[in-house]
């Protein structure tokens, strides 16, 4: 008889924090969400993107400074 009405009491101090934890969940998921961030993944591609880029547009301003040169000759 007491071990029921021990769980039945645990049960019921549970709920509440049951609760409150799915009500926490749900507010940071919607914090998130209104972030826009974007992955771990999505950024090194990024970041790889732009690397390339950067190389790229090295190796054109050596082109350009090299015709220039050739031009003032």
């Amino acid at each position: 008889m007491f071990e029921t009405l021990i769980q039945a009491i645990l049960e019921q101090v549970d709920q509440p924090k049951k609760d409150l934890e799915h009500n926490l969940r749900a507010l940071l998921n919607e914090a998130v969400t209104k972030m826009d961030l974007v992955s771990r993944e999505e950024l090194e591609r990024q970041k790889t993107a732009l690397n390339s880029a950067n190389l790229r547009l090295r190796e054109l301003q050596h082109q350009i400074q090299t015709l220039e040169e050739l031009i003032q000759k």
